[in-house]
C-alpha cells in the first residue's frame, strides 16, 4: 500500500509540475491524486473511522479554503474599483535601477498585506506599461518575484504557508514578524543589489498610455469611491489578524466578518452612484472572476497531504530525517530546495503533519530535550520552515504561484530564468538563512 500510495503522489507532483508542458490546470491532477490516495488508502488501510478522519481532515482543509475564498474576493473588489491604480501611479523614479528598488521593495511590504500571487500581477502588468525593452522587464519582473514571495514569508497573511501556519497556531503574528522581517529582507536586497547592474542607469520611459484601462475607469470618474474601498479593503485584511488575537477565533471568521462588512458598504455604493452597467462593483459579480482551479487547487493538494498523513508515511519521513541530519537548519535547508521543484504548500502541510507543536510533556520525556524545544510555538524550527519553504520557491520559477503569474505575462524561458535567476535566489536564501542564525546566536548569548 505504502509503494502505491508513494508512486501516486509522485506521478501527481510529476504532472503538476508539468503543467505549463501540458497545458493542462494543475488543479486536474490535484483532484485527481487526492481521489486515488484516499481511495487506495480505504481499500488497503483497513482503518475502522476513515470516514471520521476524512471529515476533520476535510474540516481543517476548508478552513483554508473559505479564508482564501474571503482573501481574494476582497483583493479582487479592491482591483475592480480601481484601488490598486491609484498606488501605481504614484510610483515614479529618475532612472530604471532607482525604479527597480521602488518596486520591489513596494512587492516586498504590499504582498505582506496581500499575497505574493496578487502582488505580482500588479506590478508586472505595470511594467508593461513603464518599460519597452523585453529583457529588462524579464529581469524586473524576476526580482518582483523574489521580493513577494520574502514578503510573503515574514507576513501571517502574506502567503498560503504562512496563512496554514498561523491559522494551526504552529506560528503567532508578533513573533512570526519580530524575527523573519529583517532575514527575508535581505534575502531581498542582496540579488536586487546585483540584478540592479543587469540593466543601464538609463531615464525611465514615459508611460504607454496605450496600455491603460479601456472602458469606465472608476478611479477617473469617482476617485474618492476608489480610495474608500483600497482603503476599507487593505482594512478589512488587516482587520484578520487583530481579530484572531484579540478573540481566539480561527481567522476564517475575521475574513467573513471583513466580507461581509464590505459587501454590505458595495450594495450601498453600486445603488446610490448607480453603477450597475458601468463596472461590476458587486461583491456578487465581483466573486465571479476568483480563480476556482486555484482554491480547488489547493483542497486536492492539501487533503492528498492529509492521505499520507493518515497512511503514516510522513510519521515515518520526519523519523528518517532526524535520524538522519538532526539539525533543523539543514532539515529547512532541505525542504527549501524542494519547494522551488515542487509547490511550497504540500510540503508545509507535510511538515505540519510529521512535526506536531512540541509542549513542556513532550519536552520532557524526550530524548534530546534541547532539539524537542525547536519545535515549540514559535519555536525556531517553524520559523526557518516559513522561511525556507517561501523564499526557497524563488529559486526556480516554476517553483511559487509568483513565478508562474510571472513566467506567463511575460513568456520568460524557464533555462533563462536558471541561468541569470536562480543563482541570485539561492545567494539571498542562504543570506536569509544566515541573518537567522545570527539572530538565534545573538539571542542565546
Amino acid at each position: 500500500m505504502i509503494t502505491a500510495l508513494l508512486i501516486i503522489f509522485i506521478l501527481g507532483y510529476l504532472m503538476i509540475a508539468c503543467e505549463h508542458l501540458l497545458g493542462v490546470n494543475k488543479a486536474t491532477f490535484a483532484l485527481i491524486m487526492c481521489g486515488l490516495l484516499w481511495a487506495v488508502y480505504a481499500v488497503n488501510g483497513h482503518d475502522p473511522n476513515l470516514t471520521e478522519d476524512m471529515v476533520i481532515a476535510l474540516g481543517d482543509t476548508c478552513e483554508i479554503v473559505v479564508f482564501l475564498i474571503g482573501a481574494m474576493t476582497i483583493v479582487e473588489l479592491i482591483d475592480r474599483y480601481g484601488g490598486f491604480n491609484i498606488l501605481v501611479q504614484r510610483i515614479h523614479a529618475s532612472d530604471k535601477r532607482k525604479l527597480m528598488w521602488i518596486l520591489v521593495l513596494v512587492a516586498f511590504f504590499m504582498s505582506a498585506i496581500l499575497d505574493n500571487m496578487t502582488t505580482t500581477i500588479i506590478m508586472v502588468m505595470m511594467l508593461r506599461r513603464m518599460l519597452a525593452d523585453q529583457k529588462e522587464r524579464w529581469i524586473f519582473a524576476c526580482v518582483i518575484v523574489l521580493a513577494a514571495n520574502a514578503g510573503g514569508a515574514w507576513s501571517p497573511i502574506g502567503d498560503i504557508t504562512t496563512i496554514m501556519l498561523w491559522m494551526k497556531n504552529y506560528v503567532s503574528s508578533a513573533d512570526l514578524i519580530a524575527n523573519l522581517l529583517i532575514p527575508s529582507l535581505v534575502s531581498v536586497l542582496v540579488p536586487t543589489m546585483i540584478a540592479s547592474h543587469m540593466i543601464p542607469a538609463s531615464a525611465v520611459e514615459p508611460l504607454n498610455s496605450q496600455d491603460r484601462r479601456t472602458g469606465y475607469d472608476l478611479e477617473v470618474h469617482h476617485h474618492g469611491l476608489s480610495v474608500l474601498i483600497l482603503i476599507c479593503g487593505v482594512a478589512g485584511l488587516l482587520f484578520v489578524p487583530v481579530f484572531k488575537a484579540a478573540t481566539h477565533l480561527p481567522p476564517y471568521m475575521g475574513i467573513l466578518i471583513s466580507l461581509g462588512a464590505l459587501w454590505l458598504l458595495t450594495e450601498l455604493i453600486v445603488r446610490h452612484y448607480e453603477l450597475d452597467g458601468k463596472i461590476e462593483g458587486r461583491i456578487s459579480q465581483v466573486m465571479r472572476n476568483i480563480d476556482m482551479s486555484t482554491i480547488l487547487f489547493f483542497l486536492g493538494i492539501l487533503m492528498a497531504v492529509a492521505a499520507l498523513g493518515q497512511a503514516g508515511i510522513l510519521a515515518s519521513l520526519a523519523a528518517w530525517l532526524n535520524e538522519t541530519f538532526h539539525e533543523v537548519y539543514v532539515i529547512n535547508g532541505i525542504i527549501g530546495v524542494l519547494s522551488s521543484i515542487v509547490d511550497n504548500v504540500p510540503l508545509v502541510a507535510a511538515c505540519m503533519e510529521m512535526y506536531p507543536v512540541a509542549n513542556e510533556a513532550a519536552i520532557a520525556t524526550a530524548a534530546d530535550p534541547s532539539y524537542m524545544s525547536l519545535f515549540v510555538e514559535d519555536g525556531l524550527f517553524w520559523h526557518l520552515l516559513t522561511f525556507c519553504a517561501g523564499v526557497g520557491g524563488s529559486m526556480l520559477i516554476i517553483g511559487s504561484a509568483a513565478g508562474v503569474v510571472a513566467m506567463g505575462i511575460e513568456k520568460i524561458p524557464f533555462m533563462w530564468y536558471v541561468k541569470h535567476i536562480t543563482w541570485l535566489a539561492l545567494l539571498g536564501y542562504l543570506c536569509g538563512m544566515a541573518v537567522i542564525w545570527l539572530e538565534t546566536l545573538l539571542i542565546n548569548i
